[in-house]
């Protein structure tokens, strides 16, 4: 089995599967119709075209560092000023990291993993306003989609790890159900969330259920490598204890 994997990191990511109106709420882990319009973008496609050849579409996310819940009080007026907009509240995950893990067929990972070297639409954490802070390091790997979730290194930042000390924490997993058989034993409850999209057309958007399964594995020993060619040894969080 292939897998493609991601790291997604960011100051700011929100990934809501519930959000409606004037209250914008933020799930603690990345969504999969956040992952799939992650992926759209990266191949160009716009919100009207056609989702049929990503049906069948397996995710798993891990939390490598959790962030924090950050609110966003938001007022706005009509363009001549004259009227008022609803208030309304975005909720963020804020300095949080994921290691996201999609399985498909081995001809489509391959062409997501050129798009996301080459996007052709900017690529954002679920939210026009949440891009990512440094390269997702797309890569397949040769792997069941729970191996890896269980055996890829911690994603977490070098400040976040001081802050855990010598005894890190269990990292939480989502996974959708039947996709990962090797983490059974690690399966703690699920969750059923209407996150499955169908179809991103502004007029008509369609999302469908699916189940989710949570839990939790050690941390995995080695660091995560920095990807080939690129240079992070500029972490602005660094400063941050």
């Amino acid at each position: 089995m292939t897998v493609l994997v991601l790291t997604l990191a960011g100051p700011l990511q929100a990934w809501g599967s519930e959000s409606r109106f004037t209250t914008r709420a933020t799930d603690d882990a990345p969504t999969k119709s956040g992952i799939v319009g992650l992926l759209a973008a990266a191949q160009g496609r716009r919100r009207s075209d056609s989702l049929e050849d990503y049906v069948g579409l397996r995710l798993g996310v891990r939390i490598d560092q959790p962030g924090r819940l950050l609110r966003d009080f938001q007022t706005a007026r009509s363009l001549d000023g004259r009227q008022p907009m609803p208030l309304s509240y975005r909720y963020y995950r804020e300095d949080a990291r994921f290691l996201a893990v999609v399985h498909a067929e081995d001809s489509l990972l391959e062409l997501f993993v050129d798009a996301l070297r080459h996007p052709v639409f900017p690529l954002y954490l679920g939210r026009r306003s949440c891009p990512p802070a440094e390269p997702l390091v797309p890569r397949l790997l040769d792997a069941p989609l729970g191996m890896a979730l269980r055996d890829e290194p911690w994603r977490a930042a070098p400040w976040w790890r001081r802050r855990c000390g010598d005894e890190p924490p269990m990292l939480e997993f989502r996974v959708d159900r039947g996709a990962a058989p090797e983490l059974a034993d690690r399966v703690d409850g699920s969750t059923v969330q209407r996150d499955e999209p169908v179809s991103f057309d502004p007029e008509h958007r369609q999302y469908g259920w699916r189940t989710v399964d949570l839990g939790s594995v050690p941390v995995p020993g080695a660091p995560a490598p920095a990807p080939s060619g690129v240079r992070l040894t500029h972490d602005p969080f660094e400063a941050v204890d």
